[in-house]
């Protein structure tokens, strides 16, 4: 028997029967509260592990917030190391100012890295970045009986009045949300729908879900389509896809600077020159030889360590993966940037964003919550992110023309 002093008679019965599988693990929320059944399930894990946690057990989020929203089966939380690069100026339309990086990582030299790249966007007059869209998506498929159907239904929704339908039934889900526009796929007797939709200041995956799932009823309905999925997989989340990098998913965002001669020489230590040769032989020419969809350095570790951070999708990291970096000499010798991310897939309200440590360094950019007007929080975080990308981007380049990285690592612990 497991005895747990800090447990009543009847929460250490409740114990037992879990251990012995007599309750499942997600019924205990129905049974005690919510501290309570969080401790009995880290117990009953120890239990059956053979170990005794020491560290999960320590927290300070709302454990009634978080397993309502963004947990099943709590038993603690985990802690990843919390670092701040910058300051970093951003000339942006939305993010215009000075701005210091929450980043979560467990890498050792990413935050220096990333440091010192604001250091030198910041001295060359701040990165300027721009979005050029703004949707999220959700692609459900359909099976029709022959190509003369598939050519029938996609004429169907093609028309004019018949978006103007799917946009209403889908404004009844949702206060924030407005369908855009819909766009078939065709392959075989398979049609996919990619829905995109204006999600203001959520990242608005469960929004736009939501709203697909009850235009579907309308399709079924006036045409006689049945779906066969809600997703097709031509959305497309959380996997690497062509049609995210061409047509773009959530904000498309385009971040870029020119850094001196003489601040390349002093900051990183090598030419600007050599900087765009290794940009070209590695990120062009290694990642076109390799076949990779993403033209980067580094950008998924600035990215991954900005979401864990900002209490985004971590997930989401496989669409920023997908970054394209570049860079030329100017006319006059100096060294020009840029970043473009065609899918930033982020949010300002809901999901993690409400738990207490991410809501907190949501606020370290100024972007917690809705914006106004609304979606304009959501847009100033994903131009931070991108010039972040710029700042971890250059640094690391610039680390490898001039043969530091190993050397920074080795210093840094790894």
């Amino acid at each position: 028997m497991v005895s747990k002093l800090d447990l009543s008679e009847d929460e250490q019965a409740l114990l037992e029967k879990v251990i012995s599988g007599e309750i499942s693990s997600h019924k205990i929320d129905s049974l005690t509260d919510k501290e309570t059944a969080v401790r009995i399930r880290r117990y009953a894990l120890e239990a059956s592990c053979g170990v005794d946690f020491e560290h999960i057990q320590n927290y300070s989020i709302d454990v009634e917030a978080a397993t309502k929203r963004n947990i099943e089966n709590m038993v603690g939380v985990i802690q990843i190391p919390l670092g701040a690069a910058g300051p970093l100026k951003v000339n942006g339309e939305f993010a215009d100012g000075v701005y210091t990086l929450p980043l979560a990582t467990t890498e050792g030299a990413l935050v220096a890295s990333v440091n010192r790249g604001c250091s030198a966007i910041t001295r060359s007059g701040g990165a300027n970045v721009r979005i050029f869209q703004d949707v999220m998506t959700r692609a459900p498929v359909f099976r029709l009986e022959n190509v003369i159907q598939v050519r029938k239904f996609a004429d169907w929704v093609k028309e004019p009045e018949v978006l103007e339908q799917m946009k209403a039934k889908a404004a009844e889900t949702t206060r924030f949300g407005k369908l855009l526009s819909v766009d078939p796929y065709v392959l075989g007797n398979t049609v996919y729908l990619r829905f995109s939709y204006d999600t203001k200041d959520a990242m608005g995956m469960n929004m736009v879900t939501i709203a697909t799932d009850a235009v579907l009823s309308l399709i079924e309905d006036e045409f006689g389509a049945i779906p066969i999925s809600l997703s097709g997989n031509m959305c497309t989340d959380k996997k690497p896809a062509a049609i995210n990098t061409i047509l773009g998913r959530g904000k498309t965002v385009v971040a870029d600077v020119v850094l001196p001669k003489e601040l390349v020489e002093k900051r990183f230590k090598c030419k600007p020159e050599t900087m765009v040769e290794v940009n070209y032989r590695k990120n062009l020419l290694g990642s076109a030889r390799a076949g990779s969809l993403g033209f980067n350095a580094h950008a998924a570790n600035i990215i991954a360590a900005m979401y864990l951070a900002c209490g985004q999708d971590a997930a989401h990291v496989v669409e920023g993966s997908t970054t394209i970096t570049t860079m030329e000499l100017t006319k006059y010798g100096d060294l020009y940037c840029s970043v473009t991310l065609p899918s930033v897939a982020v949010g300002t309200v809901g999901g993690g964003t409400n738990l207490a440590t991410q809501a907190e360094c949501l606020n370290i950019l100024g972007v917690k919550g809705s914006g106004n007007p609304p979606g304009s929080n959501s847009k100033k975080l994903a131009e931070i992110v991108a010039a972040a990308v710029l700042a971890g981007e250059m640094s690391l380049v610039g680390a490898q023309a001039a043969g530091h990285l190993a050397k920074a690592h080795a210093e840094l612990g790894r």
